[in-house]
This record gives C-alpha cells, structure tokens and sequence, in this order.
C-alpha cells in the first residue's frame, strides 16, 4: 500500500511587462567592441550584431532586444559592461 504525500510546487509568476532595449550611438566604442557585446547580450549572430551596430552609427539609436521586461534589464546590464549608453523603454 502507497503512502501518499502533498507536494509544495513552487509556482513562479510572470509578469510578462513587454520591453525594448535601444542602444545610443557615442564617440568612444569601436564597432567591433559593440558588435560583441550585443552579440553577448542578445546571443544573436554576428550578421545580426553587424546590422545593429551600424544602424545605431547611422541613426544614432537602434533597439537591439524586444521581449520581456526581465530579460531587457539582463540584456541592458551586459550593454553597459563596457559602459555603452542603453535604454529600457517599457
């Protein structure tokens, strides 16, 4: 015969508050030291990464990362590892 037993189930509420990340354009990275660290940020490839650095060059501002409100303020965290300007817009 089987004793049964209650189990506590952690349950982890999401929010789910929609973010985006956008990263400023400045005179002091070089554009392969952006390319890498959206490329660490986001985990997106280097064609990516190549595309957003130069459209954050060109127009002065790009939104690297759309999603979820707790991944955004990750992503914004490792962009400002080396200092670079970063927005969260919710």
């Amino acid at each position: 015969m089987a004793v049964g037993f209650e189990t506590e189930v952690e349950k982890k509420t999401e929010i789910g508050i929609p973010a985006k990340v956008v990263v400023y354009n400045d005179d002091w990275h070089t554009f392969d030291e952006v390319i890498y660290q959206i490329m660490k940020a986001t985990k997106c490839d280097l064609q990516t990464a190549e595309a957003l650095t130069w459209e954050i060059h060109t127009k002065g501002k790009a939104v690297v990362f759309e999603g979820d409100l707790e991944e955004a303020l990750y992503v914004q965290n490792v962009l400002e590892e080396i200092d670079l300007s970063v927005e969260v817009i919710i």
